[in-house]
């Protein structure tokens, strides 16, 4: 009888345990869960964008978890501690003020360029690292905040990237576009991006003709697309988030406006499956520089899968998001700990390699990953294929589209 008591007892004292943590017994046995928070717009004009990048974040913690969780932690597993940015800065700041309430360890986040200015900026403030997913502006990571940590390259990087490409398209074909109009949403991500387009685009032979802003959200581009009939560029160069971006192709589209060529340079639904689905016949033959990964990596499409499975789309979003909670992941693994100062230090030691993007190891200067690079992309019989560098091509550039 006095073995049975104790063992009631026992099995009580678990009960309790367990209630109290709020964890099942498996998980407490596999050291204690690692809270990250997991930070998008998930509501208002980004949510699109912002439930994407949850999604991918949230694929990647299902994947880590399964694979053992943080190993060096006795298998801890990553628990999520999710927030709305409600595609406003002030949103997002107050978001990482809650979580570093509730004790996360980390923060993953926060899409849209804004944002993540200001949630880093925040994070800051408690020693919290935080690894940007997607925020494409440079000031991100040039403010010296030794917290803040970028996967992906910097809109400096991928406008680079794009004009070294255009130029080389243009080149093979003969030249035969020496006008540009640039049209970007009016935000750090889209007017930053069209500035450093305007200054370089001279010096490898375009003529810069207009540069068009626009609001973030617009719905009417009917006055922009009457401009650009006027203007006749050779090239448009949209920089524009989702919504905006279908809408001003659309726009062009039932104007007929059809220039020799849509050279997208982080365009916000340019390399977009849902673009393509919604939109094929506008979408044919548009090249995009942007976020892209290694079509060679095998990875990529068992991922993609499961995407399409849960009703979704494979778009950058998903992906960035889910590789950069995959390093954030290994360099909590090296750090061996929880603490805020371990995983910056790891992070900024970095040298994550087990990924499917076209970068190779993770190396940080002053926040930003100096192997990150775009891709250039075009739409080719309802798909997205790589087109340069020539390491990745898929198949030959059509350029220009119009002779």
């Amino acid at each position: 009888m006095s073995s049975r008591r104790a063992f009631l007892r026992q099995s009580t004292a678990l009960a309790v345990m367990a209630a109290t943590t709020g964890a099942p017994l498996t998980t407490r046995a596999a050291g204690k869960p690692v809270r990250i928070g997991v930070l998008h717009p998930v509501t208002g004009a980004l949510a699109y964008s912002g439930q994407q990048c949850r999604l991918g974040a949230l694929l990647a913690i299902d994947d880590i978890n399964a694979a053992g969780g943080i190993k060096s932690l006795g298998g801890a597993p990553i628990e999520a501690v999710l927030g709305d940015a409600q595609s406003r800065p002030e949103a997002g700041s107050a978001e990482v003020e809650r979580m570093n309430e509730a004790g996360v360890s980390a923060v993953l986040g926060a899409y849209a360029s804004a944002i993540c200015l200001a949630t880093t900026q925040t994070a800051a403030k408690y020693g919290l690292p935080h690894v940007v997913d997607v925020g494409v502006a440079d000031q991100i990571v040039e403010r010296g905040l030794t917290n803040t940590f970028r996967f992906g390259p910097g809109y400096r990087m991928c406008s680079m990237a794009a004009v070294d490409g255009l130029a080389s398209l243009n080149s093979a074909a003969g030249k035969p576009a020496k006008t540009v109009m640039i049209v970007h949403e009016e935000s750090l991500f889209g007017t930053g991006t069209a500035q450093l387009l305007q200054k370089e685009l001279p010096a490898h032979g375009f003529e810069v003709k207009e540069v068009i802003k626009h609001a973030n959200p617009t719905r009417d581009f009917n006055n922009i697309v009457l401009r650009m009939r006027s203007v006749n560029p050779d090239i448009v160069i949209p920089a524009n988030y989702y919504n905006e971006y279908a809408l001003l192709l659309r726009a062009m589209k039932q104007q007929r406006v059809q220039p020799k060529a849509i050279y997208s340079v982080l365009g916000g639904a340019a390399s977009s499956y849902k673009f393509l689905k919604e939109f094929p016949d506008v979408a044919e033959g548009i090249i995009d520089c942007n976020h892209w990964f290694n079509p060679k990596d095998p990875r990529v499409a068992a991922l993609k899968q499961r995407v399409d499975a849960k009703g979704a789309f494979f778009s950058y979003e998903v992906f960035m998001t889910y590789t950069s909670m995959m390093m954030l992941a290994d360099a909590i693994e090296h750090a061996h700990s929880t603490d805020r100062a371990a995983i910056t230090a790891a992070l900024a030691a970095s040298t994550f390699s087990n990924h499917f993007m076209p970068y190779g190891p993770t190396k940080f200067a002053n926040g930003q990953n100096t192997g990150a690079r775009p891709l250039l992309t075009q739409v080719a019989s309802r798909d997205i294929k790589v087109i340069l560098p020539d390491a990745y091509r898929q198949i030959a550039p059509v350029f220009p589209l119009k002779a």
